[in-house]
């Protein structure tokens, strides 16, 4: 291990030790949330959906939204880590680490929302014994177990080197024993060798060149679930590359949010540093004018199209007394503020990068409650009820203990794994063109090099 190593594993595995006060608070702060969501839980599997705002009319709403969203943050976790380590984007070594966690967490955590959807849950097993292949539904089953699967051992591959470090630095640093003897099991004997490294990263390769393609049909397996069904709204050809697009946007967004909250948490500063954010800065404002984009042609197409059903669903979209506000927020939060933040020279530092970031994703989470909920209240032909109750969706109070306790919990996973391994892969940064530099250049004059890759 050089000195530049040295100095980083120094400073960032203290955090590995015993748990500050202000973590256990926290901690403490989000199992309540989790604990209510699990008692609203408890409430719903007793008095079943009724006490939930779905009905026969709307029988998806929060929970397939917070289904879409997460995993549109595991799928471009996946896309962006991956191009990170193909590329060898040696400035995006510290963020990789960052990002896979998040990818893997949402990855695991997400699916649970389909299984809040289900009333009979004892009839579970039957999606597995008569599953029927024609089905979009079983795709998209498939597709989310595989990538659970590949992010898993991704992940694991990524902490390898790491776990080796720890274990060779276990006396200098005065782990506890089992934590000594859980980097000794994880690092799977792995001790640096030429040998070991060459197959490590041809195996990284592999995963890396495999999670991308599967993350991008993955999503769009759940976008053909709605783009392949006759119902107005959701019949788009465009549908899947509307989503990549959308979830690629997110996870700059988290992205940004991540980098923040570990830079100011971890004293990363000469780590995370301007540079960093503003490329993430930049790539939001790319992907805002794409989605910008495929927001307009969509819009545009469906106010162009006479069909009843259409024009009852653009109205939705567009009156304020129905859908109008969200819809506008969302097109502020999306496709305006990340623009005007790049745009305008003032506002670009930290802090508005922060705050577009939080916005970019609020209103993403509402890109995918209109893309649900709206469409389900327009039926294929008129209904006879005109009770609001029965055509109407708002969700309850189970809906949304349930969402935050989706949310908590991801926070509370990361981090305990925050707890269990470095915040940067210090091994791979060591190697890197980046880390080698460290502390005779500023990564923000190494960014700023025309010849750097």
């Amino acid at each position: 291990m050089n000195d530049n190593a040295s100095v980083l594993l120094d400073k960032y595995v203290r955090f590995l030790g015993k748990p500050t006060t202000s973590w256990y608070v926290a901690m403490g702060v989000l199992g309540i949330v989790v604990l209510v969501g699990f008692y609203a839980l408890i409430q719903q599997i007793v008095h079943d959906h009724i006490i939930t705002g779905m009905r026969d009319n709307v029988v998806w709403g929060a929970y397939i939204v917070n289904f879409i969203f997460m995993l549109g943050l595991s799928y471009a976790g996946a896309i962006i880590s991956g191009v990170f380590h193909l590329g060898r984007i040696d400035w995006g070594k510290p963020l990789i680490r960052i990002i896979e966690i998040i990818a893997f967490i949402t990855i695991l955590i997400g699916p649970v929302y389909i299984l809040l959807c289900i009333g009979r849950l004892d009839r579970l097993h039957y999606l597995f014994i008569y599953a029927r292949i024609q089905s979009p539904i079983i795709w998209d089953l498939i597709a989310v177990m595989i990538d659970l699967l590949l992010s898993a051992f991704y992940l694991y591959l990524t902490f390898i080197k790491d776990f080796s470090l720890l274990h060779q630095n276990a006396e200098k640093y005065s782990f506890a024993t089992w934590q000594k003897k859980l980097f000794k099991f994880l690092a799977l004997g792995y001790s640096g060798t030429e040998n070991q490294k060459k197959r490590l990263n041809r195996a990284l390769d592999v995963m890396a060149a495999l999670i991308i393609p599967t993350a991008v049909v993955a999503y769009s397996l759940l976008a053909w679930l709605f783009g392949m069904n006759l119902k107005e709204g959701w019949s788009d050809s465009l549908f899947a590359p509307y989503f990549i697009i959308s979830a690629i946007f997110s996870g700059f967004a988290i992205i940004v949010i991540l980098m923040w909250i570990v830079r100011r948490f971890f004293k990363a500063e000469s780590i995370l540093t301007d540079g960093h954010f503003n490329f993430m800065a930049y790539g939001m404002f790319i992907m805002a004018l794409i989605f910008g984009y495929f927001t307009f042609s969509d819009y545009i197409t469906r106010w162009y199209n006479t069909t009843s059903a259409t024009s009852e669903l653009i109205h939705k979209y567009l009156s304020l007394d129905q859908y109008g506000y969200m819809t506008l927020t969302m097109l502020l939060f999306t496709s305006i503020v990340p623009i005007l933040v790049v745009a305008v020279p003032a506002l670009r530092n930290r802090t508005m990068y922060l705050v577009s970031a939080i916005l970019i994703l609020i209103g993403l989470w509402m890109f995918r409650y209109l893309i649900i909920v709206p469409v389900l209240e327009t039926p294929y032909i008129p209904i006879v009820s005109t009770d609001p109750a029965v055509i109407k969706y708002t969700a309850t109070w189970i809906e949304w203990a349930l969402v935050a306790a989706g949310f908590a919990g991801a926070i509370m996973l990361y981090m305990v794994i925050l707890k269990i391994i470095p915040v940067f892969p210090i091994s791979e940064m060591q190697e890197s063109h980046t880390f080698k530099l460290f502390g005779k250049y500023s990564i923000d004059k190494l960014l700023s090099q025309k010849d750097f890759s």
